[in-house]
C-alpha cells in the first residue's frame, strides 16, 4: 500500500513521468532536429556542391524538399517523444527498447535514399544527414526521458514484480 505524504496524497510505488518536462524537452529536440536537417542540407549543397534534394541550380537552400525535410525531422522528434513517453509508462527498461527502436528506424531511414535514382553523391549525403538526425534525436530524447522520470524510494516495489527490475542500467535509469 502506498505511503501517504503530509498532504494526504499517496506516494507512488512506481516511477512517475513528469510529462511537462518530457514534452518541453521533446519540443526543444524538435527544434534541434529541424536545425540539424537545415544545416545538413546547407553544408551538402553550399559547401560541397552536392545536389541534395534538388538540382544544383536551385541554390544553397534548394526547394520545397528542404522545407519538407526540416519539418519531417521536427515531427520525427515529437513522434520519438510520444514513443518514449508510452514506453516509460508501459514497459520495463524503456530506454533499452527506445534505443533499439530508434537505431533500427535510423538504419531504415539511412537505406531509403539508396533506392532512388539520385546521383550516388546525393544518396550518400542524404544518408549521412539522416544518420546524424537519428543520432541527435535518439540521444537527446533518451537524455530528456531519463531526467523526466521520478523513481520511487528504494525498495518500493518487489523483485517479484515483472514490470520493474530494481537493477540499474549504466544510465542510472531502468
Amino acid at each position: 500500500m502506498p505511503e501517504r505524504r503530509g498532504g494526504g496524497q499517496p506516494r507512488p510505488d512506481r516511477p512517475q513521468v513528469e510529462a511537462g518536462r518530457l514534452w518541453s524537452g521533446g519540443v526543444a529536440t524538435a527544434v534541434v532536429a529541424g536545425l540539424v536537417a537545415l544545416v545538413g542540407v546547407l553544408v551538402c549543397r553550399w559547401l560541397f556542391g552536392i545536389p541534395l534534394l534538388a538540382p544544383k541550380q536551385d541554390g544553397a537552400y534548394g526547394d520545397a524538399h528542404t522545407t519538407g525535410l526540416v519539418l519531417m525531422a521536427a515531427a520525427a522528434a515529437l513522434l520519438a517523444t510520444g514513443l518514449v513517453h508510452l514506453l516509460v509508462l508501459s514497459t520495463p527498461r524503456p530506454l533499452t527498447f527506445f534505443g533499439w527502436i530508434i537505431a533500427l528506424a535510423t538504419v531504415l531511414a539511412v537505406l531509403v535514399p539508396f533506392s532512388t535514382a539520385a546521383p550516388l553523391t546525393a544518396k550518400a549525403a542524404t544518408a549521412v544527414v539522416t544518420l546524424v538526425l537519428g543520432i541527435a534525436i535518439g540521444t537527446l530524447i533518451s537524455g530528456v526521458a531519463a531526467r523526466s522520470v521520478r523513481l520511487p524510494r528504494a525498495g518500493a516495489y518487489s523483485d517479484a514484480d515483472p514490470l520493474y527490475d530494481e537493477r540499474r542500467s549504466t544510465s542510472g535509469f531502468s
